[in-house]
């Protein structure tokens, strides 16, 4: 190989290195943008409507598309059309055909679905919120919002596309799109219709999802041009669908558990689904930043996988659960002592009153006790995705979880009312948790269980006392400094807190953690060796596994 060759190369790696690095700060900031105007969405809300039946209307409607996202845009459109599109061009073969025969089926199946929802919507809100108490603008909002199940399908479409052309802007700008299309009806109607300004601005902001992205992907069909004839073949949409149909499943069970606390959520006082949400929204931010990391380690652990390397994958679990759960549990302590603050800060405005902020508040502690729950879920899913061979385990499990939480919200909702159904969220993810992370071991890679299990119980020890100093800190400053001076020393005092008292339950804790990510070893004889692969064979061509294609595992409920 000539000097000059070996340039190029170079060039070229150093070129495709600084492309995606762009590429991935871009999305980044979009993605990011996005979020950030979802929280001022729900800001919104509850300034101009407050916590009451009319909001409880809407989230019913909201369901819709909060359920359709992760199946149409975030997970499953992508685990089929990513890998189809992708084998498609490396044949040589066109986009154009696979649009031209695709899309219309798809929209097509699609919209039959939206008239089947626009036409049972009256039974479709008694199915999930049997006791609201404003049905009919139920009903009218989930007629509008039911549109999203075509919008978003196409959306979903475009992005996986695009994403499989390397084209990562568009897709990334679609929530903002979305969430500003929002903000803008609810700001211009909200005085004419009320709450249905909200439910007509999701239907508008998902039609921006796809005009955001029309230009590129019109630009897209241009350039494609088939080198040889030949569309999509049937193996890779089964092969699509066979890698999809588990995290389907998945998410809809996840999603499962919103349907359950507004099913019981309904029958108790009007306003309660709307406290339900926004203590959700508020305590669910630092699990999403806590598995920003998993999401960012996620390629390494697929390609690891691929590799069959399972003690290299068994070590990226546990240093991720190491780190991620330190941050949701020293987040736990700060929420529990100071959620009303946090709430009366964000939301005690306009229509919000201060018995809403004491409802929201004392849901939003309860939630906090099952965000390690959450954390573990997200990050055990996609350690069980990210193989070769579909898993139907993580499904099975959130379904147990599920069945749980639905006993507990089910025999204490009328006595307990949304502190209740806030207490069986936590206790049915939490188990949830336990058991797929005990499952990786049998079913992924070698995971040191007994240090894992040491590690969390060292940091539930930090975080407890941490929240006893939160709480003297809250007490000192009541009343005294204002909300925003409070909540920044009861921060620093929590970090502080917790940092100590992670020395002190366990000194060798944070040592630990470095040495096994500097020496690559877990610390327990039977699980250095990665000799038995446990993950499936390795892609043709040392490829990803089909599950790195759905490296967005789902969240749940989420603050877009």
């Amino acid at each position: 190989m000539t000097s000059a060759t070996t340039s190029a190369r170079a060039s070229a790696g150093n070129f495709a290195g600084s492309s995606v690095g762009r590429a991935a700060m871009l999305s980044g900031v979009l993605i990011a943008a996005g979020t950030g105007l979802g929280f001022l969405r729900d800001l919104q809300m509850a300034h101009l409507f407050g916590a009451s039946g009319s909001t409880d209307a809407f989230l019913v409607a909201w369901t819709i598309p909060e359920t359709v996202s992760p199946l149409l845009i975030e997970d499953a459109m992508a685990l089929l059309m990513i890998p189809a599109v992708t084998r498609l061009l490396a044949r040589g073969g066109g986009l154009r055909p696979l649009v031209g025969t695709t899309l219309p089926r798809m929209i097509l199946g699609l919209s039959m679905v939206t008239v089947a929802i626009v036409v049972a919507a009256p039974v479709l809100v008694d199915a999930l919120a049997p006791g609201l108490t404003e049905r009919g603008p139920a009903i009218e909002c989930v007629r509008l919002t039911a549109i999203t199940v075509v919008t978003f399908g196409v959306a979903g479409f475009m992005s996986a596309t695009l994403r499989a052309h390397h084209r990562f802007g568009p897709p990334a700008a679609i929530y903002l799109a979305y969430n500003v299309g929002i903000l803008a009806l609810i700001a211009g109607l909200s005085g004419a219709v009320g709450v249905t300004s909200a439910a007509i601005g999701v239907a508008c902001g998902s039609v921006l999802m796809i005009a955001i992205q029309g230009p590129a992907f019109v630009r897209c069909l241009r350039e494609s041009r088939p080198r040889v004839a030949g569309g999509v073949q049937d193996a890779d949409v089964w092969m699509g669908l066979a890698a999809a149909a588990p995290v389907v499943v998945y998410t809809v069970t996840r999603q499962a558990q919103v349907f359950v606390e507004r099913f019981f959520g309904s029958e108790l006082a009007a306003g309660s689904i709307s406290h339900l949400n926004y203590a959700q929204k508020v305590a669910q931010v630092p699990m999403i930043l806590s598995l920003m990391i998993v999401t960012v380690t996620f390629p390494r652990l697929a390609r690891a996988s691929a590799d069959g390397d399972t003690g290299l994958v068994a070590r990226r679990i546990q240093q991720d659960l190491a780190v991620a759960s330190a941050m949701v549990l020293a987040a736990t302590a700060f929420l529990i002592a100071f959620a009303p603050v946090v709430t009366k800060v964000l939301f005690e405005h306009g229509a919000f009153t201060a018995a809403d902020t004491r409802s929201t508040a004392s849901v939003m502690r309860v939630y906090a006790l099952g965000l390690w729950g959450q954390m573990a879920v997200g990050l055990a899913a996609r350690a069980f995705f990210a193989q070769r061979r579909p898993t139907w385990r993580p499904a099975a499990v959130l379904f147990g979880g599920l069945a749980v939480t639905a006993a507990i919200g089910g025999a204490f909702a009328a006595s307990a009312g949304t502190v209740a159904l806030a207490a069986a969220n936590a206790a049915g993810i939490t188990l949830a948790a336990v058991l797929l992370l005990a499952g990786l071991r049998a079913g992924v890679a070698p995971v040191a269980l007994r240090r894992i299990a040491a590690d969390v119980a060292r940091l539930v020890l930090a975080a407890a006392g941490a929240c006893a100093a939160a709480f003297a800190v809250a007490g000192a400053t009541g009343g005294r400094v204002p909300e925003i001076v409070q909540l920044a020393a009861g921060g620093l005092a929590t970090a502080a807190a917790f940092a100590v008292l992670i020395v002190l339950a366990g000194p060798g804790l944070v040592a630990s953690w470095r040495g096994r990510i500097e020496s690559g070893e877990t610390s327990e004889p039977s699980d250095r060796t990665c000799t038995s692969d446990r993950t499936g064979a390795r892609a043709p061509g040392g490829g990803d596994p089909a599950g790195a294609a759905g490296a967005d595992v789902p969240l749940g409920r989420s603050l877009r």
